[in-house]
């Protein structure tokens, strides 16, 4: 297979030289992949009728669903440390047709989400745009930022750990603030009638999913097979921490019939009642400023699954093309183009769509995860879920619930509009087939596993390997050409 990214070393451009992620860096985007702080988590006091239903949701949800969701990335992701993630998860699984119908609804599901942040950047300024106006800003932010994504992932790393410091920092201000006025009683408010069930499981199921689109960065990452468990189980901690300290705060020192002011942007309130003008503008400025990190890390996770996918041979060679910051130049355009024409949704639709069909690709994710623990338990697992597959398998089962119960009460709207995106997928599937026969695209053959298997053809782990190794080996022939070409640069 070849490298995609650049050219090969007799007489052509050599292939451009990456920097690793280190963990800091990663525990930073797998946190703007899952969160970004509190900001968004406002809407599920309102929809749960009080403090009560929100803090246990955030207590007990993040056990049942963010943390096997997490410890199956930290396992597959160090079995196939690769672009393709979860791609190469179902591919191992389910076979090519499978993978790419999960790779098209994460990818849209992600591109649906980026929509958002551009947007939500510009109504926490408060700048009073005109519509064009604002239809101008949005685009040039999401240009801006696309250019940052393109200029590296070292770079995206960095910048999203100054972010996560920078965003979360208003919050240790209100946290000191609201203690002299917390009343323990305000966090035991429930109202019944204004329990708004579909609007808290999105909320819910919104801020504590996601987990999985790291997966797609693990061939940046140096070391995956250590480094990607320990960002993973690190930045659980801090997602569940930016979640509940604020949470806490907000809803034990304001009264509670203030419920139903729970709203999208609600907390630069809270900060005025509780610290004043200044704490308005600061968290205004936070929230502002993690969108713009929610925006590169999910810019980065949809283009290199593009990247990745690009290298299975499931899409045409031009999106594993790097530019020479080692960045999916044409995939990065893609998502963006994707991210500009979806940006007019509003912010409610845009939530219930992508929940459905991220549910869709993460049921075939667990699937997975589940059969390649009973079709191939020897797949080296440098990190492995302490559990046997039987009792795997049923820590799945809470999280499979949680998605039944989102999309059991996703509107008939919704139904449709994701009915409508999988067909999309099906069609651009046997499209794509199409055009390999017709030598009109260029697409990468993914390499066969190497000629010292141990395995032999008839064994029931056999696809297993050959999806594993494949891209294992593309990685090791990528990574000597860089070393070749950094040792002639010396």
């Amino acid at each position: 297979m070849t490298g995609g990214g650049g050219d090969g070393p007799d007489g052509d451009p050599p292939p451009p030289r990456r920097r690793p992620l280190t963990v800091l860096p990663l525990v930073a985007l797998i946190f703007y992949d899952v969160s970004g702080g509190p900001f968004g988590i406002e809407d599920s006091v309102r929809a749960g009728g009080g403090a009560l239903l929100p803090l246990l949701g955030f207590l007990i949800l993040p056990v049942l669903w963010s943390l096997p969701e997490a410890l199956i990335t930290a396992e597959l992701a160090s079995a196939f440390p690769t672009n393709a993630g979860y791609v190469a998860w179902v591919s191992a699984a389910f076979g090519p047709a499978a993978a790419f119908l999960v790779g098209f609804s994460k990818w849209a599901s992600g591109t649906l989400d980026n929509a958002l942040y551009p947007v939500l950047f510009l109504d926490y300024l408060h700048l009073g745009f005109s519509p064009p106006a604002r239809s101008l800003a949005v685009l040039g932010l999401t240009a801006a930022l696309t250019y940052l994504n393109y200029r590296g992932l070292h770079l995206v790393g960095l910048s999203a750990v100054v972010l996560t410091a920078f965003s979360l920092s208003p919050f240790v201000a209100l946290t000191a603030l609201a203690v002299p006025k917390i009343r323990p009683s305000r966090w035991l408010a429930f109202d019944r009638s204004a329990v708004d069930p579909r609007g808290y499981f999105n909320s819910m199921f919104w801020n504590l999913n996601y987990w999985d689109k790291a997966s797609t960065l693990a061939g940046e990452v140096d070391e995956p097979r250590k480094t990607f468990p320990k960002a993973v189980f690190g930045a659980v901690g801090l997602v569940v921490g930016a979640y509940l300290i604020p949470l806490l705060a907000g809803t034990g020192a304001l009264p509670s019939e203030t419920a139903a002011e729970w709203t999208d942007g609600f907390f630069s309130e809270v900060g005025l009642r509780i610290g004043g003008p200044w704490l308005r503008v600061w968290i205004q400025a936070a929230a502002a400023m993690s969108n713009m990190g929610l925006f590169e890390a999910e810019m980065s996770s949809d283009s290199f699954q593009l990247l990745g996918m690009a290298e299975l041979g499931m899409i045409p060679a031009i999106f594993a093309r790097r530019s020479r910051h080692g960045t999916p130049t044409y995939s990065i355009l893609c998502s963006a183009a994707g991210v500009v024409v979806l940006s007019f949704m509003s912010f409610q639709e845009i939530i219930e769509f992508l929940n459905f069909l991220y549910g869709l690709g993460m049921l075939a994710v667990f699937a997975a995860f589940v059969k390649l623990r009973f079709k191939d338990p020897d797949l080296p697992r440098p990190y492995r879920i302490p559990l046997g597959s039987a009792a795997a398998a049923a820590m799945c089962v809470p999280p499979v619930v949680l998605i039944g119960t989102v999309m059991c009460l996703a509107s008939a709207r919704t139904v449709v509009v994701n009915a409508a995106v999988v067909a999309v997928g099906v069609a651009a599937y046997f499209g794509v087939e199409r055009l390999k026969g017709t030598g009109w695209v260029e697409f990468l053959a993914p390499l066969p596993p190497s000629s010292d298997s141990s395995h032999s053809s008839s064994s029931a782990g056999d696809d297993v390997e050959d999806v594993r190794a494949g891209l294992l080996l593309a990685a090791a022939v990528e990574q000597e050409e860089e070393e070749e070409v950094a040792s002639k640069a010396e």
